[in-house]
């Protein structure tokens, strides 16, 4: 795995850069201190991941993500960050990155974090996925809203989960004996019905539901 690692404190990126070269077959290919070198060097490296603080100068981890995803949308990243809030996980998400993880939980998290976007899978440390149900049920208690998800049908729900888990359409159609226009007819009823609106908040939605960690 070649890892782009961004953050602004020397120290952190020193202690991350231990835990993952610990691992024989990974390497950080590039270190960055503000956000804007970071996009220089995922657009220069490509490298598989890129964890990237969501506080950096210059540009911050969600702007860098953003502009990451536009312009080399093969690099996962994931997020790192201090703040267990929705707000910030939603933008993250929104802006393309596939995971976001606690800086007090990186040094238990952060190698099932890493190997889960690699996978093409999200990643929410546990305080994250807990804030995450607790504002879904209460939002859906103010709006007094039934679950969703029970709209799906056995198949919907088969598909919704690897959408969820990052897998590609034709991927889903091979494992579940369709063909690719029936998958993406079920992806938009999926989406219809939940109102839902891309693949990564179909992720959020699986993760607040329990359906993927």
């Amino acid at each position: 795995m070649r890892i782009l690692l961004a953050d602004d404190h020397t120290l952190v990126r020193q202690g991350l850069r231990k835990i993952l070269e610990a691992r024989h077959d990974w390497q950080v290919v590039a270190e960055a201190s503000d956000g804007r070198a970071a996009v220089s060097l995922a657009v220069e490296h490509k490298p598989d991941v890129a964890l990237l603080d969501i506080g950096m100068p210059l540009l911050n981890g969600i702007e860098a993500t953003r502009q990451i995803a536009r312009r080399v949308p093969q690099v996962r990243v994931l997020i790192l960050s201090m703040h267990a809030d929705e707000a910030y996980v939603t933008q993250a998400l929104h802006a393309g990155a596939r995971g976001y993880l606690l800086k007090d939980s990186a040094d238990t998290d952060l190698i099932r974090a890493l190997n889960a976007v690699t996978e093409g899978k999200s990643f929410f440390s546990p305080a994250v996925a807990r804030v995450l149900l607790d504002d879904y049920v209460r939002g859906m208690a103010e709006r007094g809203l039934s679950d969703r998800y029970q709209l799906l049908s056995e198949r919907e729900r088969e598909v919704f989960q690897l959408v969820a888990e990052g897998k590609a359409n034709k991927d889903i159609a091979e494992l579940l004996h369709l063909s690719p226009s029936t998958v993406d007819t079920h992806r938009a009823h999926i989406m219809e019905k939940l109102d839902l609106h891309s693949a990564a908040e179909i992720a959020l939605y699986a993760v607040r539901k329990g359906i993927i960690q």
